[in-house]
Formats: C-alpha cells, structure tokens, sequence
C-alpha cells in the first residue's frame, strides 16, 4: 500500500528498482578497479613512477568507458532504467555540468555537483546515482577544459556519491529523511576530498612536519604508517578548507532546495519509472492500470 509523505506532500512514488547481479558485477568490478587505481602505492612501493597517475590515468579512464557502457545495458535489461529515465539522466548530467563552472566548479570547496547527484541518487536510486556521478563529472571536464589524469578518480569518486545516496534506508521520510540526506552530503564531502588527496599524495613531496613525523609518501613503508601520514595530510591541507567548504556549500544547498528538487525528482521517477519483477507485480494496479488510479506515483517498493 502506498505511503503519502507528508513532508513533500506528494504521493511517494516507485523508486530504487532493486539492482540484479549484473548491474551489481559491474559495480562492484569498477568499485575494485578505482579502489586499487587510488591505494595501489600503499600496497606497492611507488619507485621510479610518473607523478600523480600520468601514466596509468589513460589506462584508469579508458577501462571505465566499456564498464559504464554495460552498466547502462545492464540496468535497462534488468529494468532498472527505461527510456524516460535514460532522459532524465542526460538532463540531471547536463545541468550538473552546467552548474558546476558557474558556481566555482570546486574553487575555495564550492561544489554544486554534490546537492543534484545526492537528491537524484535518493530518487532514482544506486544504479542512476552511480552513473550519474560518471556523466556528470565527465561532462563538466568537458567544458571546464578540466580533463586530466584526476578526472577518472573524480568520475569515480563521485559516483560512489550517487550510489551511497541510492543505497540509504528507503523507510525514512519527511524531515528525518532531510537530515539524513544532510549528514550524508557532509559525509561525503570530506570522504570525496580525502579520496582525491590519495590520487596526487604518493608523488608529491611536501616537505612537511607534523607531531606525528612527517607527512610524505615513505614507499615500501608499512600501510598503517602511510596512511597515518596521509591522515595528517588531509587534516592539515584540506580539510579544515576545501572539503569544509564542500560540506558547507552541499548541506546548505540540500536544506534550502532539498525538498521541492527531490519532490520534482521523485515525481519524475514515478513517471518515468517502470517497476519490474516482485515489484511490478505487487504495483501493477496502481501503475497504468485501467482498474487502478491515474495517478502514476502512488506505489512504493
């Protein structure tokens, strides 16, 4: 039985179609690809290598085009999106490529690439949310000129963004939902910064001390002492600014515009959305149905 929420005063809609095996394998695979593509000099001594991904960057990028491409083919065989869904994921990226430059494009932690991708991610769910990190960011580089070796740890790391917010409890609703959605833009804010300070850290030398020694790559040293020192680099160069200013700009944005852009959203994924399986099944009635109402946003999963 649907469930109205009162605090978007709209029926709440059918999201978050469960992801299948397939969209999962190629999450997963690309999640294992951008994990190790980060963590790779702390696991392996980085000796005689080019500074900050120069060299294996390209290979980083061109292996996450194929696996996105299946990941798109992944979720319209498995329902989880369909051609008004595929619509909207080329508006939601275009107008996050377009916000981006205009509002800073992360100049001083300003970023408005967080807000949209979060809200989407909760409409729409992990899979939309996943791929909507990846055309994003990959649009904006485009016309920010900004494509670089950080672009497919950017792209990466903003898709697990739009997949944790896809991931969230479904349960929570009106202003616990909102407060929810404004812990977890904080979150990752600073989980964001951090991970894009692992991309460049192993290859630069800082110079710099801190009370716990100091706060350069020690190739070959063991894990826990390097990222003892990454910690202190992070705390010291960034997160106190970029990434506050990050968690700033994000929570501020989802607490003002947060529930008339998630009550368009969720509207749109009732419209656009086609549930499927146990889903479809239970919903059938309400979606389309000659017996049911014309009303297309009154099912919940």
């Amino acid at each position: 039985m649907s469930r109205a929420d009162p605090f978007l005063d709209i029926p709440a809609p059918v999201v978050g179609v469960r992801l299948g095996w397939r969209t999962w394998a190629v999450i997963v695979a690309s999640t294992a690809l951008g994990l190790f593509a980060l963590g790779w000099p702390l696991l392996f001594p980085a000796i005689g290598v080019t500074p900050q991904h120069t060299a294996d960057a390209p290979f980083v990028f061109a292996a996450l085009l194929p696996l996105v491409v299946v990941l798109v083919i992944a979720q319209v065989t498995e329902g989880g999106l369909d051609a008004r869904s595929l619509a909207v994921l080329g508006v939601l990226s275009a107008v996050n490529a377009a916000l981006r430059p205009a509002l800073g494009a992360g100049t001083a932690g300003i970023e408005s690439v967080f807000f949209l991708l979060i809200l989407a991610g909760r409409a729409f769910g992990p899979g939309f949310g996943y791929l909507l990190g990846f055309t994003s960011m990959f649009a904006s580089a485009l016309l920010t000129a900004g494509v670089g070796p950080w672009l497919p740890f950017q792209m990466l790391c903003a898709a697990w963004v739009g997949l944790t917010a896809g991931l969230l409890p479904r349960r929570v609703s009106g202003r616990a939902e909102l407060a929810m959605l404004v812990a977890m833009g904080i979150a990752s804010a600073y989980a964001y910064g951090a991970l894009m300070n692992l991309w460049f850290w192993p290859f630069i030398a800082t110079g710099m001390e801190s009370a716990a020694g100091s706060l350069d790559y020690l190739p070959g040293a063991p894990v826990a002492e390097n990222l003892t020192r990454f910690g202190w680099f992070t705390l010291l160069t960034s997160t106190g600014g970029w990434d506050t200013g990050r968690a700033l700009t994000t929570s501020l944005a989802l607490v003002v515009l947060g529930r008339p852009v998630l009550a368009v959203l969720r509207r749109a994924s009732g419209i656009g959305r086609v549930a499927t399986g146990d889903q479809g099944r239970r919903g059938s009635h309400l979606i389309g149905s000659p017996h049911g109402s014309s009303n297309p946003v009154q099912a919940r999963d």
